[in-house]
């Protein structure tokens, strides 16, 4: 059988074979006939006679609508329609800021220029074109009474639902939204076609121009594609400046090429799956995210896969952002055999008009870290609240944890602003339990290359930052009793000179409130009945900066009262 084969590239080109392979799937196209992995799993092939046949302009189009579709404002006209309906039938109708705002965004977003150019396109195609029409001329409105406007907003709904309709809406909301954030200027996307029919263009500029290229005698082509390296002709050549950040407009711009001929083209195949680029990331509210995997194509679809629990249940809501993508994403990287993963590049996108690629490595390290279990647990345990108040905002712990893994970070800054926040109002406990043990077992893992070594040396290092917190933890009873205090407000500003010279990593300014704390309270017996004693751990302190981060943001959680936080939650 004769095939068309899909080699591994770059991560947009990788985006656009997962696109490709998610469409296939959409489109009903049967594996190990139509399409297939190859042996050694490199590459992915596609029956040269299935590609020949393929409508691929309507494949495109179904799968766009599938995954993107449910995130679309056409999406959101629809569910602002419903929930308007239901407040009239039900008696709930009370035009309140709400209603007036869910009303205007009908009108305005059915009324926008793009709906109004997709229309144009379809009016011969459908039914009750008028209905359209009457809304430009009559806008909804909260004045108009509950009957009247339970009506049109019926007969709008099973106007816009209607197939050439949704397609035609929905395409405008993702077009516009989505794949305008990964290449432009060309096909829909070339403003003096923004007018014409969608279908059309894209059938002229990617469709045809492929099957046309697998149909074609090369023999004389004097051109090879950038990316895949076959010949193409001089009719054939697409140019890589479509696709966003990737290169200038080579028509104006030569000077970066010999002698000032561009050269930078894509045969029509590249070009199409490049074109699917935006359907190989996954969206997450306000997030699109790749993981370009290079060692296999198995595994490449695995860490995209849009079939997953959160991809199901996660995109809509919005305190569910790519970490939580990031924490599924870890566990089918570490199903595979890690010998074989070399670093894993991660892509973030925010789908912002103004926002660009953000580039991430996971290096192999940084997988041995997450597969540690206490770093595991810390991340599931802060996957299911994720969310805490410092300062005047909300800031989700997870993701900010998973950011700073990602770029190398350690976790004392954002430990330090929760036990300054745990100062004023004792709630942190659980937050400051878990970023902490994610930093002491990121260092672990980051010293001791040798499994047994860093389980042995792991034990080790955690009964002494036990030790230290009980001896924070004694210290502060300690001088609550001898103070008569009740509660802890008293210790704030020792609490804050420690926790200052600790994010400067002011070692003497450190040992000298402790020193004075441990002359003036260190004759109280602790809960055991023995004096306190300064903690050997100061020791070290004194001459390693890592073991005074780390013992000295352990002696603090006991003195701040963050000892622990609850059995169940640890």
């Amino acid at each position: 059988m004769e095939k068309y084969v899909i080699t591994l590239g770059d991560f947009l080109k990788n985006a656009g074979i997962v696109g490709f392979h998610y469409m296939l799937e959409t489109a009903g196209a049967e594996e190990g006939v139509d399409f297939g992995h190859s042996d050694d799993d490199q590459a992915l092939w596609v029956s040269m006679d299935f590609a020949k046949n393929a409508d691929w302009t309507n494949m495109y189009f179904k799968a766009f609508i599938r995954y993107f579709g449910p995130f679309s404002t056409y999406q959101g006209i629809k569910d602002k329609i419903q929930t308007c309906i239901e407040k009239i039938e039900n008696g709930n109708w009370d035009p309140g800021k709400q209603e007036k705002d869910d009303l205007k965004f009908i009108n305005e977003k059915l009324q926008s220029n793009s709906y109004q150019a997709g229309f144009a396109n379809i009016k011969k195609k459908i039914k009750n074109s008028e209905i359209y029409e009457k809304l430009k001329k009559n806008k909804l409105s909260d004045k108009l009474s509950s009957e009247e406007l339970k009506n049109r907003l019926k007969e709008l709904l099973e106007f816009i639902n209607q197939p050439e309709c949704s397609e035609t809406f929905a395409m405008k909301s993702i077009i516009y939204t989505y794949i305008n954030r990964f290449w432009n200027g060309k096909c829909f996307l070339l403003r003096p076609n923004a007018k014409k029919d969608m279908r059309e263009v894209f059938e002229k500029d990617f469709s045809e121009p492929f099957r046309k290229y697998l149909s074609a005698d090369h023999k004389k082509a004097k051109d090879l594609c950038i990316d895949c390296g076959d010949p193409i002709g001089p009719k054939e050549k697409v140019s890589i400046a479509f696709m966003n950040e990737v290169g200038d407009d080579f028509t104006r711009k030569r000077s970066a090429f010999w002698d000032c001929k561009v050269d930078a083209f894509l045969c029509p195949g590249c070009a199409f799956i490049y074109a699917l680029s935006p359907l190989g990331f996954r969206l997450y509210v306000n997030k699109f995210v790749f993981v370009n995997i290079n060692n296999s194509i198995g595994a490449l679809l695995d860490a995209n896969s849009k079939i997953g629990r959160i991809d199901q249940e996660g995109e809509k809501t919005e305190n569910k952002k790519y970490s939580q993508w990031f924490a599924e994403t870890i566990n089918i990287l570490l199903r595979e055999k890690q010998q074989e993963l070399s670093n894993v590049q991660v892509i973030l996108r925010g789908v912002s008009a103004d926002d660009r690629y953000r580039l991430s490595i996971i290096h192999k390290k940084m997988l041995e870290i997450i597969c540690e279990s206490r770093v595991s647990d810390a991340l599931t345990s802060l996957a299911k609240s994720p969310f805490t108040k410092i300062k005047d905002n909300f800031v989700n712990v997870h993701e900010t944890v998973v950011m700073n893994l990602l770029q190398h970070r350690d976790q004392y800054q954002l430990l330090n602003q929760l036990l300054k926040e745990n100062i004023k109002e004792e709630s942190k406990n659980f937050y400051i339990f878990w970023v902490y043990e994610v930093q002491l077992w990121t260092e672990i893992v980051l010293t001791y290359l040798e499994r047994k070594e860093r389980n042995e040396k792991g034990r080790e290092l955690s009964m002494t930052c036990g030790a230290m917190k009980k001896s924070g933890a004694d210290l502060r009873k300690a001088i609550m009793t001898a103070k008569g205090m009740t509660s802890s407000e008293g210790l704030r500003g020792i609490e804050y000179q420690l926790l200052n010279a600790l994010a400067v990593r002011n070692v003497n300014k450190f040992m000298d409130v402790v020193m004075r704390l441990y002359s003036a309270y260190g004759s109280k017996r602790n809960e055991d009945g023995h004096e306190l004693l300064i903690p050997t751990g100061f020791v070290q302190m004194l001459n390693d900066k890592q073991k005074f981060t780390e013992y000295g943001y352990a002696f603090v959680m006991g003195l701040v009262g963050s000892y622990e936080p609850k059995k169940e939650e640890a």
